[in-house]
């Protein structure tokens, strides 16, 4: 027998005896994966070429050679550290059942599900509550457009007016939204029509997977995530309409139908992790519901939205002192470059951590190409992108300097190489 041919049957061997001993651990911690999540396989998760592309476009140096030498690993583990945004939403549809799936085949160990409510006062995962008009095909179902909060019109090139329109799930029932597809989330405000309204993705995204998305109920996603094996991280999206919707539907009620689902459906408050950028609703399931407002998560957007917020290390102490335990700003507020030109944590980041509040951060892999410095995300380190590989640069500041406990990305094969590389479960 040849040495190639030995190496080939060790391998065999070796791929047969991990995957028996595989099932029966996996079978053995089945009940205790209800409660800690997680349960997908290692040999399931697959990167596919991104990563790699990403490594190969880095300048050269000790970050680039490190991660290369991870290249020829045979299985990525799911971590926590990679958090599918929205799903996969750089090439699937967001909030999406196909989303979902894509996400966690590529190693995110917490996904994503934008709660809003309908018509009929049920639970959907939806970016925005007035979306529908972008990110689903409902202006081309005539007896559902027709229900829009405002109808699409057509842009009017002679006196300038743009292509408008706003679908909300509030002006459907469920029923109703079950019967949409999910789509790129996209719109052409030069659109004559409708087809053309809806075929608006940008060209450094793609349409392959966008046929029609699957859209879920809330606790349909609860269902699906149960069955990938994933923790849940979902966001109570600040209502559109005029609250007590309908007379007789409040914020609070509205916050605790969110966390009353995940108990009906027998979820582990361990798994989930409620993110809100109303710092009310985070501090009414600190008071309501502590073992699910124990990590919940304000996502904080003071630094852009408040022209009077100062960063300091009372008010991130005074956060901690209220209960919230985790932080989520965008990637930004966390990172700035010293004069030597290295990225290091900002002040927010350093604040955070010294008040003892975890820090989760959005969104890597959302600003498209990053040769001309990348866009909103990247604003603080500007001057330091000009390759696609920077995106890998930033990251390991995030891990490694800010120390981060998360972060969300568009593409989870990005984060879940680096976390498997760097050993960050």
């Amino acid at each position: 027998m040849t040495v190639k041919r030995q190496v080939a049957v060790f391998f065999v061997m070796f791929i047969a005896v991990y995957s028996d001993w595989t099932f029966a651990k996996n079978s053995h911690d089945n009940k205790s994966q209800e409660k800690h999540g997680l349960g997908i396989k290692a040999f399931q998760n697959e990167l596919g070429p991104r990563p790699y592309y990403l490594i190969n476009d880095m300048d050269k140096g000790p970050l680039k050679s490190r991660l290369k030498r991870c290249e020829d690993k045979l299985f990525y583990k799911t971590t926590r550290f990679s958090i599918g945004h929205r799903g996969a939403p750089m090439q699937f549809p967001e909030h999406t059942k196909e989303s979902y799936e894509a996400a966690a085949k590529m190693g995110a160990g917490i996904i994503e599900c934008d709660v809003t409510f309908t018509k009929d006062r049920e639970l959907v995962c939806r970016h925005s509550q007035c979306d529908l008009h972008t990110t689903t095909n409902i202006l081309a179902i005539p007896e559902l457009a027709e229900k829009c909060s405002v109808p699409f019109t057509p842009a009017n090139p002679l006196t300038g007016q743009k292509a408008t329109a706003k679908c909300c799930t509030s002006d459907i029932t469920l029923q109703e939204f079950k019967s949409l597809c999910g789509k790129m989330d996209a719109s052409n405000p030069d659109a004559s029509n409708v087809e053309e309204y809806l075929s608006a993705t940008a060209n450094w995204r793609t349409d392959l997977y966008s046929q029609c998305g699957t859209v879920l109920s809330h606790k349909e996603s609860i269902a699906l995530f149960k069955k990938l094996g994933t923790d849940m991280t979902p966001e109570l999206k600040a209502p559109q309409v005029e609250m007590p919707f309908q007379g007789g539907y409040s914020q609070q009620e509205y916050a605790q139908q969110m966390i009353n689902e995940y108990k009906e459906m027998g979820v582990h408050p361990r798994r989930v992790y409620p993110q809100s950028f109303n710092q009310q609703d985070v501090l009414y399931w600190i008071e309501h519901e502590g073992r699910f407002g124990k990590q919940a998560v304000y996502l904080d957007s003071r630094m852009y939205n408040d022209a009077e917020f100062e960063v300091s290390l009372e008010g991130m102490l005074s956060l901690k002192d209220k209960g919230i335990n985790i932080i989520a700003p965008p990637m930004w507020a966390l990172l700035t470059v010293n004069q030597s030109g290295d990225i290091i944590p900002s002040d927010y980041a350093k604040f955070a951590k010294q008040a003892g509040l975890k820090i989760i951060t959005w969104t890597l892999e959302r600003d498209g190409p990053l040769a001309n410095g990348g866009g909103w995300y990247h604003q603080s380190v500007q001057s330091l992108i000009n390759n696609d590989g920077d995106t890998y640069n930033v990251l390991h500041a995030l891990a490694k300097k800010v120390g981060v406990m998360g972060v969300f990305s568009d593409w989870p094969a990005t984060t879940t190489y680096y976390a498997n590389c760097m050993g960050i479960k």
